[in-house]
């Protein structure tokens, strides 16, 4: 099980990177268009820069939704492979038959 600061920090991240999208969309838009002056280019950079670090998509690390493990995820499940394993075990997962011999 990971740290519960840890899951509360990456839910913290999700909920900043939802609340600044539309800001940072229109910032973003406003940079790479080549057809605005360069000083209303670079002001939107720094706007850009100002907002929180945590805002940024890029800094979401996907995580297991039961266990808040970061590595082995399944992205279409959700889950890490450990828990894949144990929800396939006892028949929650539709279609995954776990193998045993």
């Amino acid at each position: 099980m990971a740290k519960k600061a840890m899951i509360e920090r990456e839910k913290k991240r999700e909920r900043m990177v939802a609340k600044y999208a539309a800001k940072r969309a229109a910032l973003k838009e406003i940079v790479n268009d080549e057809s605005k002056p360069m000083e209303e280019r670079f002001r939107a950079s720094l706007k850009l820069a100002k907002l929180p670090r945590n805002s940024s998509a890029v800094r979401l690390h996907n995580r297991c939704q039961l266990s808040g493990r970061p590595h082995a995820y399944y992205r279409k499940l959700k889950v890490s492979r450990i828990a894949m394993r144990d929800l396939g075990s006892i028949g929650q997962i539709p279609g995954l038959v776990k193998s045993s011999w």
